[in-house]
């Protein structure tokens, strides 16, 4: 069941209100909600409810507050993906699986094959902002995650975090078990995984992660498509933590 966010400030004592437009017409016009029917909802501080609707009003909607705790639906280290963007479709489906998968952030690379250019990039970021947070709102994450404006695969570089991986289709043979069975990632680090365009990453881009120290890793001797690649790096990573 999808869950619809609301705000701290809209909760009192055993009630919820909401009044953001967009989410009354989205229960009231395309969910066709009925009072008595049970809703979650979650807030800024993470706090799950499970509620029933009370009373649709004309410009809100009130709930009984049946049940509320914090939400467990979070992974437990913060995971970033820098990714060369995709056409179109192949696109929102990376930034759906990635959220869907718990990223708390997506940079849009631009790198040397990427099949977008720039100013594209740079117009769609909205767009992917808002799939982010309908698959949220789908997959009952605790978080929206953030969808940054174009970035370069220098800038990403130099981010503040614990662990960088470079997911790379030629030019290593390094596992992702092998890699973290001695670097495993812990509790509330913060990963950076980087993935390329179709065309892969340029001869510069493999000297650049070489100089940085970054690790390279491969998903096998396949060739995946990139939005392929996406899914299984992440999910292996996932996989390597919790297992």
């Amino acid at each position: 069941m999808p869950h619809f966010f609301i705000k701290s400030e809209n909760v009192k004592d055993d009630t919820a209100i909401i009044n953001d437009t967009e989410t009354y017409k989205h229960l009231v016009k395309s969910r066709r909600s009925k009072t008595g029917e049970n809703i979650l909802l979650i807030d800024e501080n993470q706090i799950q409810y499970e509620t029933v609707l009370k009373e649709i009003n004309s410009d809100n909607l009130v709930f009984k507050i049946e049940k509320q705790y914090k939400s467990k639906r979070k992974l437990e280290f913060d995971l970033i993906l820098a990714q060369s963007p995709l056409r179109s479709d192949a696109q929102s489906l990376v930034i759906e699986k990635a959220t869907e998968l718990g990223v708390s952030e997506v940079y849009p690379v631009y790198t040397d094959n990427c099949a977008v250019n720039k100013e594209a990039i740079h117009g769609k970021i909205e767009r992917w902002q808002k799939i982010m947070f309908e698959a949220s709102k789908q997959c009952e994450r605790a978080d929206i995650p953030t969808c940054r404006d174009v970035s370069d695969l220098k800038t990403v570089l130099d981010l503040k975090v614990d662990k960088i991986l470079a997911f790379c289709e030629r030019n290593t043979d390094l596992t992702l078990n092998n890699y973290l069975s001695k670097n495993p990632i812990q509790k509330n680090e913060k990963v950076l995984v980087i993935i390329g365009p179709e065309g892969g990453f340029s001869k510069e881009e493999f000297n650049l992660f070489r100089k940085k120290q970054i690790p390279m890793i491969t998903l096998g001797d396949l060739i995946l498509k990139a939005e392929t690649a996406v899914t299984v790096a992440l999910g292996n990573i996932i996989y390597e933590f919790t297992k």
